[in-house]
């Protein structure tokens, strides 16, 4: 029945998502990504983990580039079935990832998760109590869970729900941030 459910959101969100230029998409995330800057979460950090957005997510490239300059920035990496983090060094350090060709940085792993402060969370679905619903392959929720870092939902209005199903496994967020 969940798994239904959250095919039905997906499937939803997909749609609503390939209605929008990148161009709009990029426009919506900048109104994001600068409620985020204004977070005493945020400005208080000194190490975040932040990712290298896909065409369909809250757009964070500038972001990361930005930021990275006065904060240490840890990007995601995908190694089989889960997410390994790297030290964001600078464009010209990104490869393409080897499951969905996202720019990941291709430095030293970083194994220090306690120094993370924040931690900037993407997904396709969350709902007004904080929780997320991501692409299905639980990537992330396999990572937050080892994680005490400050998570940060980021998502574009139409991807707020009142409610989206979860299950035991999915990790909520301490809070939401959409336009």
């Amino acid at each position: 029945m969940i798994d239904e459910e959250k095919k039905r959101i997906r499937k939803e969100i997909r749609q609503l998502k390939n209605a929008i230029s990148l161009e709009e998409k990029v426009r919506r995330s900048k109104l994001i990504l600068d409620k985020v800057e204004q977070l005493p979460e945020f400005i208080s950090a000194k190490t975040v983990m932040l990712y290298w957005a896909m065409d369909d997510e809250v757009q964070t490239s500038d972001f990361v580039v930005k930021w990275a300059a006065s904060k240490r920035v840890i990007l995601p990496c995908v190694n089989g079935n889960d997410l390994d983090l790297r030290v964001f060094r600078g464009e010209e350090d990104l490869v393409a990832g080897e499951n969905f060709g996202i720019p990941e940085p291709s430095g030293e792993l970083f194994l220090d998760y306690d120094e993370i402060d924040l931690i900037l969370v993407p997904g396709v679905a969350f709902d007004v109590d904080n929780n997320r619903m991501g692409r299905g392959k639980a990537y992330y929720d396999r990572l937050l869970s080892s994680l005490k870092a400050y998570k940060l939902g980021v998502c574009f209005d139409f991807q707020l729900l009142q409610s989206v199903p979860t299950d035991e496994h999915d990790i909520k967020m301490d809070r939401i941030v959409s336009e």
